[in-house]
Protein backbone atom coordinates (compact mmCIF):
# COMPACT_ATOMS: atom_id res chain seq x y z
CA UNK A 1 0.00 0.00 0.00
CA UNK A 2 1.08 3.50 -0.27
CA UNK A 3 1.89 5.87 2.47
CA UNK A 4 3.94 8.81 3.80
CA UNK A 5 7.44 8.29 4.99
CA UNK A 6 10.05 10.33 6.35
CA UNK A 7 13.52 8.05 6.79
CA UNK A 8 15.05 11.05 8.38
CA UNK A 9 14.35 15.21 9.69
CA UNK A 10 14.44 17.76 7.43
CA UNK A 11 12.41 19.66 5.33
CA UNK A 12 9.80 18.85 2.65
CA UNK A 13 12.64 17.26 0.64
CA UNK A 14 12.36 14.47 3.37
CA UNK A 15 8.82 13.49 2.98
CA UNK A 16 8.27 10.39 0.24
CA UNK A 17 5.13 8.56 -0.71
CA UNK A 18 6.55 4.91 -0.56
CA UNK A 19 5.56 1.32 -0.93
CA UNK A 20 4.85 -0.47 2.80
CA UNK A 21 3.46 -3.52 3.86
CA UNK A 22 -0.35 -2.76 5.47
CA UNK A 23 -0.20 -2.78 9.06
CA UNK A 24 -1.88 -5.87 10.82
CA UNK A 25 -4.07 -4.95 14.00
CA UNK A 26 -3.19 -5.79 17.16
CA UNK A 27 -5.10 -7.33 19.86
CA UNK A 28 -8.17 -3.81 20.75
CA UNK A 29 -6.91 -2.61 17.61
CA UNK A 30 -8.89 -1.90 14.73
CA UNK A 31 -7.37 -1.68 10.71
CA UNK A 32 -9.04 1.38 8.77
CA UNK A 33 -9.24 1.63 4.79
CA UNK A 34 -8.76 5.43 5.30
CA UNK A 35 -10.80 7.38 2.94
CA UNK A 36 -9.59 10.70 4.65
CA UNK A 37 -6.64 12.27 6.45
CA UNK A 38 -6.55 15.58 8.38
CA UNK A 39 -3.61 17.33 7.96
CA UNK A 40 -1.76 19.25 10.94
CA UNK A 41 0.99 21.46 12.52
CA UNK A 42 2.39 18.60 14.20
CA UNK A 43 2.69 16.82 11.29
CA UNK A 44 5.45 19.03 9.76
CA UNK A 45 7.03 19.72 12.92
CA UNK A 46 7.16 15.88 13.40
CA UNK A 47 9.14 15.83 10.11
CA UNK A 48 11.11 18.90 11.21
CA UNK A 49 12.51 17.02 14.08
CA UNK A 50 9.44 17.03 16.89
CA UNK A 51 9.20 13.60 16.22
CA UNK A 52 12.50 12.57 18.20
CA UNK A 53 11.45 14.32 20.96
CA UNK A 54 8.12 12.64 21.12
CA UNK A 55 9.58 9.31 21.14
CA UNK A 56 9.23 8.21 17.75
CA UNK A 57 11.71 6.37 15.81
CA UNK A 58 12.68 6.58 11.89
CA UNK A 59 11.46 5.67 9.76
CA UNK A 60 7.90 7.22 10.44
CA UNK A 61 4.73 6.85 8.56
CA UNK A 62 3.05 10.65 8.82
CA UNK A 63 -0.54 11.10 9.87
CA UNK A 64 -2.40 11.42 12.96
CA UNK A 65 -5.99 11.89 12.02
CA UNK A 66 -8.26 9.75 9.77
CA UNK A 67 -11.71 8.79 9.09
CA UNK A 68 -12.48 5.79 6.70
CA UNK A 69 -14.23 2.25 7.17
CA UNK A 70 -13.05 -0.44 9.58
CA UNK A 71 -11.32 -3.29 6.87
CA UNK A 72 -10.73 -5.60 10.02
CA UNK A 73 -11.04 -5.98 13.29
CA UNK A 74 -8.40 -7.04 16.48
CA UNK A 75 -8.66 -9.34 19.25
CA UNK A 76 -10.76 -7.90 21.82
CA UNK A 77 -12.01 -4.74 19.68
CA UNK A 78 -15.00 -4.50 20.60
CA UNK A 79 -18.23 -1.61 19.48
CA UNK A 80 -17.21 -2.20 15.82
CA UNK A 81 -17.66 -4.22 13.00
CA UNK A 82 -15.96 -4.71 9.28
CA UNK A 83 -18.03 -1.99 7.27
CA UNK A 84 -18.46 0.39 10.02
CA UNK A 85 -17.48 4.49 9.22
CA UNK A 86 -15.24 5.81 11.77
CA UNK A 87 -13.08 8.51 12.58
CA UNK A 88 -10.62 9.69 15.14
CA UNK A 89 -6.68 10.29 15.95
CA UNK A 90 -3.64 7.84 15.87
CA UNK A 91 -0.17 8.25 16.88
CA UNK A 92 1.02 7.98 13.41
CA UNK A 93 0.47 6.07 10.15
CA UNK A 94 -2.47 8.10 8.99
CA UNK A 95 -1.28 9.30 5.84
CA UNK A 96 -1.80 5.83 3.91
CA UNK A 97 -4.14 3.97 2.29
CA UNK A 98 -4.58 1.77 5.74
CA UNK A 99 -3.88 2.35 9.44
CA UNK A 100 -4.55 0.56 12.60
CA UNK A 101 -6.48 2.44 15.45
CA UNK A 102 -6.98 1.52 19.19
CA UNK A 103 -10.75 0.64 19.27
CA UNK A 104 -11.26 3.07 22.30
CA UNK A 105 -9.35 6.39 20.34
CA UNK A 106 -11.99 6.54 17.38
CA UNK A 107 -16.35 6.75 17.25
CA UNK A 108 -18.49 5.88 14.42
CA UNK A 109 -18.33 8.56 12.09
CA UNK A 110 -21.58 11.15 12.27
CA UNK A 111 -23.84 10.26 8.89
CA UNK A 112 -24.26 14.03 8.36
CA UNK A 113 -21.00 14.83 7.13
CA UNK A 114 -18.64 13.24 4.57
CA UNK A 115 -15.35 11.32 5.19
CA UNK A 116 -13.34 14.29 4.15
CA UNK A 117 -15.74 16.51 6.64
CA UNK A 118 -14.67 13.90 8.85
CA UNK A 119 -10.91 14.03 8.70
CA UNK A 120 -11.39 17.61 9.68
CA UNK A 121 -12.75 17.60 12.75
CA UNK A 122 -11.59 15.26 15.69
CA UNK A 123 -8.04 16.49 16.22
CA UNK A 124 -9.35 20.38 16.40
CA UNK A 125 -12.10 19.08 18.15
CA UNK A 126 -10.77 17.18 20.95
CA UNK A 127 -8.06 19.61 21.40
CA UNK A 128 -10.38 22.43 22.20
CA UNK A 129 -12.53 19.89 24.51
CA UNK A 130 -9.93 18.91 26.30
CA UNK A 131 -8.07 22.80 26.51
CA UNK A 132 -11.33 24.47 27.30
CA UNK A 133 -13.85 21.73 29.29
CA UNK A 134 -10.90 20.28 30.76
CA UNK A 135 -8.06 22.50 31.39
CA UNK A 136 -9.60 25.55 31.89
CA UNK A 137 -13.03 24.40 33.41
CA UNK A 138 -15.25 26.78 31.00
CA UNK A 139 -19.21 27.02 32.06
CA UNK A 140 -22.16 28.43 30.72
CA UNK A 141 -21.78 32.13 31.25
CA UNK A 142 -18.13 32.63 31.49
CA UNK A 143 -16.08 34.96 29.07
CA UNK A 144 -13.53 33.35 26.42
CA UNK A 145 -11.46 34.69 23.84
CA UNK A 146 -9.69 32.54 21.64
CA UNK A 147 -6.88 33.89 19.42
CA UNK A 148 -6.46 32.24 15.91
CA UNK A 149 -10.55 31.59 15.68
CA UNK A 150 -10.31 30.64 12.02
CA UNK A 151 -8.23 28.34 12.13
CA UNK A 152 -8.75 24.86 12.83
CA UNK A 153 -8.87 24.67 15.81
CA UNK A 154 -10.16 27.88 16.88
CA UNK A 155 -12.88 27.91 14.36
CA UNK A 156 -14.34 24.62 16.04
CA UNK A 157 -13.48 26.16 19.57
CA UNK A 158 -15.89 28.86 18.92
CA UNK A 159 -18.75 26.25 17.95
CA UNK A 160 -18.25 24.05 21.19
CA UNK A 161 -17.63 26.73 23.84
CA UNK A 162 -21.15 28.60 22.09
CA UNK A 163 -22.86 25.10 22.41
CA UNK A 164 -21.97 25.30 26.10
CA UNK A 165 -23.21 28.64 26.60
CA UNK A 166 -20.07 30.64 26.43
CA UNK A 167 -19.80 34.20 25.57
CA UNK A 168 -16.94 34.31 23.05
CA UNK A 169 -14.57 36.87 21.33
CA UNK A 170 -12.09 35.38 18.55
CA UNK A 171 -9.27 37.12 17.17
CA UNK A 172 -8.63 36.75 13.56
CA UNK A 173 -7.08 38.63 10.61
CA UNK A 174 -10.10 41.43 9.32
CA UNK A 175 -10.00 39.08 6.02
CA UNK A 176 -11.57 36.43 8.14
CA UNK A 177 -14.54 38.55 9.92
CA UNK A 178 -17.20 36.82 8.23
CA UNK A 179 -16.04 33.62 8.62
CA UNK A 180 -15.46 33.70 12.26
CA UNK A 181 -18.56 35.58 12.63
CA UNK A 182 -20.27 32.62 11.07
CA UNK A 183 -18.93 30.25 13.12
CA UNK A 184 -21.22 31.90 16.32
CA UNK A 185 -18.58 34.74 17.46
CA UNK A 186 -20.45 37.15 19.66
CA UNK A 187 -17.53 39.64 19.71
CA UNK A 188 -14.73 39.67 16.69
CA UNK A 189 -11.39 41.88 17.04
CA UNK A 190 -8.82 42.43 14.54
CA UNK A 191 -5.26 41.64 15.84
CA UNK A 192 -3.84 43.78 12.94
CA UNK A 193 -5.78 46.50 14.39
CA UNK A 194 -6.17 46.14 18.17
CA UNK A 195 -3.52 44.01 20.20
CA UNK A 196 -4.92 41.14 22.24
CA UNK A 197 -2.95 43.39 25.56
CA UNK A 198 -5.52 46.96 25.01
CA UNK A 199 -8.58 44.47 25.43
CA UNK A 200 -10.50 44.93 28.93
CA UNK A 201 -9.56 42.63 31.86
CA UNK A 202 -12.55 40.83 31.53
CA UNK A 203 -12.14 37.17 30.34
CA UNK A 204 -12.50 34.02 32.58
CA UNK A 205 -10.19 32.01 30.30
CA UNK A 206 -8.11 32.68 27.19
CA UNK A 207 -7.63 29.37 24.60
CA UNK A 208 -4.33 30.66 22.58
CA UNK A 209 -3.80 28.80 19.36
CA UNK A 210 -1.21 31.42 17.87
CA UNK A 211 1.74 31.25 20.43
CA UNK A 212 4.70 33.47 20.70
CA UNK A 213 4.03 36.86 21.73
CA UNK A 214 0.12 36.49 21.46
CA UNK A 215 0.74 34.22 24.24
CA UNK A 216 2.41 36.55 26.21
CA UNK A 217 0.36 39.25 25.71
CA UNK A 218 -2.68 37.31 26.94
CA UNK A 219 -2.20 37.15 30.32
CA UNK A 220 -3.15 40.64 30.40
CA UNK A 221 -6.58 40.49 29.38
CA UNK A 222 -7.90 37.69 32.21
CA UNK A 223 -9.71 38.27 34.77
CA UNK A 224 -7.60 37.93 38.39
CA UNK A 225 -8.01 33.76 38.85
CA UNK A 226 -8.85 33.42 35.13
CA UNK A 227 -7.25 30.98 32.80
CA UNK A 228 -4.81 30.77 30.34
CA UNK A 229 -4.54 27.61 28.19
CA UNK A 230 -2.20 26.63 25.32
CA UNK A 231 -1.93 24.62 22.28
CA UNK A 232 1.30 26.13 21.28
CA UNK A 233 3.28 27.81 23.62
CA UNK A 234 5.06 25.92 26.54
CA UNK A 235 4.69 28.12 29.53
CA UNK A 236 7.65 29.14 31.49
CA UNK A 237 7.97 28.73 35.32
CA UNK A 238 7.26 32.82 35.67
CA UNK A 239 3.95 32.48 33.93
CA UNK A 240 2.72 30.18 37.18
CA UNK A 241 3.02 33.22 38.89
CA UNK A 242 0.78 35.52 37.53
CA UNK A 243 -2.02 35.04 39.60
CA UNK A 244 -3.76 33.09 37.04
CA UNK A 245 -3.75 29.36 35.57
CA UNK A 246 -1.50 28.67 33.07
CA UNK A 247 -1.93 25.40 31.06
CA UNK A 248 -0.77 23.48 27.76
CA UNK A 249 -3.22 21.21 26.28
CA UNK A 250 -1.94 18.07 24.40
CA UNK A 251 -4.74 16.00 22.62
CA UNK A 252 -5.41 12.83 23.89
CA UNK A 253 -7.71 10.03 21.87
CA UNK A 254 -10.96 10.02 24.46
CA UNK A 255 -13.82 7.90 22.38
CA UNK A 256 -16.29 9.20 25.45
CA UNK A 257 -15.58 13.00 24.45
CA UNK A 258 -15.37 12.03 20.56
CA UNK A 259 -18.79 10.62 20.82
CA UNK A 260 -19.77 13.94 22.58
CA UNK A 261 -18.45 15.97 19.67
CA UNK A 262 -20.04 13.58 17.36
CA UNK A 263 -23.46 14.51 18.81
CA UNK A 264 -22.94 17.93 18.32
CA UNK A 265 -21.93 17.30 14.69
CA UNK A 266 -25.24 15.26 14.24
CA UNK A 267 -27.43 18.10 15.92
CA UNK A 268 -26.04 20.42 13.11
CA UNK A 269 -24.46 22.72 16.68
CA UNK A 270 -20.60 22.08 14.93
CA UNK A 271 -19.25 21.56 11.32
CA UNK A 272 -15.22 21.81 10.15
CA UNK A 273 -14.53 24.06 7.61
CA UNK A 274 -12.52 21.88 4.64
CA UNK A 275 -10.27 24.91 3.44
CA UNK A 276 -8.38 22.53 1.00
CA UNK A 277 -9.04 18.78 -0.20
CA UNK A 278 -5.61 17.20 -2.32
CA UNK A 279 -4.85 13.96 -3.39
CA UNK A 280 -2.60 12.19 -1.18
CA UNK A 281 0.60 12.68 -3.53
CA UNK A 282 0.28 16.27 -2.67
CA UNK A 283 1.24 15.73 0.85
CA UNK A 284 3.95 17.87 0.28
CA UNK A 285 2.15 20.88 -0.74
CA UNK A 286 -0.51 19.88 1.85
CA UNK A 287 1.99 20.32 4.27
CA UNK A 288 3.87 23.30 3.22
CA UNK A 289 -0.11 25.22 3.24
CA UNK A 290 -0.19 24.14 7.11
CA UNK A 291 3.25 25.43 7.59
CA UNK A 292 2.75 28.92 6.10
CA UNK A 293 -0.38 29.11 8.65
CA UNK A 294 -2.61 31.10 6.00
CA UNK A 295 -5.57 28.55 5.91
CA UNK A 296 -8.71 29.02 7.04
CA UNK A 297 -10.23 25.96 8.41
CA UNK A 298 -8.57 22.79 7.58
CA UNK A 299 -6.34 20.81 4.94
CA UNK A 300 -7.80 17.71 4.23
CA UNK A 301 -5.76 14.66 2.06
CA UNK A 302 -8.23 12.66 -0.03
CA UNK A 303 -7.50 9.13 0.09
CA UNK A 304 -9.86 8.40 -3.04
CA UNK A 305 -9.04 10.96 -5.43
Amino acid sequence: MQAVVIEQYGDNRVVKLAQVERPVPEAGQLLVRVHAAGVNPVDWKIRNGAGQRMGMTLPIRLGGEISGTVEQVGAGATGFSVGDAVYGIIPAGGFAEYAVARASAVAPKPANVSFIEAAAIALGALTAWQAMFGLAQLAAGQRLLITGGSGGVGSLAIQLAKAAGVHVTAMASARNEAYVRSLGADRFVDYTVQPVERLARDFDVVFDTVGGETYQKAFAVLKPGGCLVTAVAFPAADDLQRGVRVARVQCQPDAVQLAAISELVAAGKLAPHVATVLPLAAIREALALSEAGRTPGKIVLDLEA
